[in-house]
């Protein structure tokens, strides 16, 4: 790993960057990467299970974010632990200033963090609707939140940050995915949070942009055992450092000019996602008739683009 001194320089020497959830799978993956690239790491992680309960795959409040920071020493590179629910405003607060207090600055904010409630929708609680929410949505948002208001001070301070964030939504976001109704929504709501940060806050030098992944979690491999699991031999699509490489980039001063754009990442695959953009269409120019609006919806569908169709957990 480099240093963050300048000498051996990597993509994102001297920069400082918070990963949330980062204590295993993709936020592990991605805090090393960083690591590597000359990065000095706030690994985040509150230690839950894959619920977002304590349980027998949680060794404590905070084990999991002091082993990668661990890792990371032990490679040569610098890297703090943080262990609160960023999902409050205090835990949000202090994650930002965990940045500021352990090495000075802030430069780069990766969401991460959430945890599965799986359910068909007649199944589904309120209670696990709204843990769902809470950790992917306001646990990007909260975060999301303090960081810009501190590069905005700055910005407004005359000090421009080359500042960037990045979120993580699912193809479950995009497409929905059967008996994940609580999760989909909250990952199709990070997207649109994601547009709305690029454009509020770009003019304070910073870019947000926001991944699909695909790869071997915890989720994912509770849910899709056999697909997820690692080959005997060759590449291994699903492991989960074949998406951090992106994420450092976005994360990096490299990606100058890159906001409010959505990719697909899996194995050695990226994709740009196009988003919500207008299909066949056709304006009457007066009020239609239920039978028209029917008739008319009929023939616009036979030339669209047929929907992607639904799948599973990313």
């Amino acid at each position: 790993m480099t240093s963050g001194t300048g000498v051996g320089a990597g993509l994102c020497d001297g920069r400082v960057v918070v990963v949330t959830g980062a204590g295993r799978g993709l936020g592990r993956a991605h805090a090393l990467a960083f690591a590597a690239e000359g990065a000095r790491v706030v690994v985040n992680d509150l230690g839950v299970g894959l619920d977002g309960s304590p349980g027998a795959d949680t060794p404590g409040v905070g084990i999991p974010a002091r082993q990668v920071v661990e890792e990371i020493r032990a490679a040569g590179g610098e890297a703090v632990a943080h262990a609160g629910d960023i999902a409050t405003t205090e835990g949000a607060a202090s994650l930002v200033e965990t940045a500021l207090d352990a090495f000075g600055r802030l430069d780069t904010l990766v969401n991460n963090a959430g945890f599965l409630r799986d359910r068909m929708l007649v199944n589904l609680d309120e209670d696990d609707w709204d843990a769902v929410m809470r950790v992917h949505l306001k646990g990007h948002f909260l975060p999301l939140k303090h960081a810009a208001a501190h590069w905005r001070a700055q910005a407004k301070a005359g000090l421009v940050p080359v500042a960037r964030v990045v979120n993580t939504s699912s193809g479950a976001g995009l497409s929905g995915s059967v008996g994940q109704g609580n999760y989909s929504a909250a990952k199709a709501g990070i997207i649109g949070l994601t547009l709305v940060a690029a454009a509020e806050m770009g003019r304070y030098g910073v870019q947000v942009n926001a991944i699909a992944p695909a790869a071997r979690t915890r989720m994912t491999e509770a849910a899709f055992a056999q697909a997820m699991a690692a080959p005997d031999s060759g590449f291994d699509a699903m492991a989960p450092e074949n998406v951090s490489p992106l994420v450092v980039w976005l994360g990096s001063a490299a990606s100058a000019g890159v906001t409010g754009r959505v990719f697909e990442t899996e194995g050695g695959r990226i994709t740009v996602m196009d988003g919500w953009r207008p299909g066949p269409g056709v304006d009457k120019g007066a009020r239609w008739s239920p039978a028209e609006a029917g008739d008319t919806a009929r023939e616009l569908l036979a030339r669209a683009q047929a929907p992607t169709a639904v799948h599973g957990t990313q």
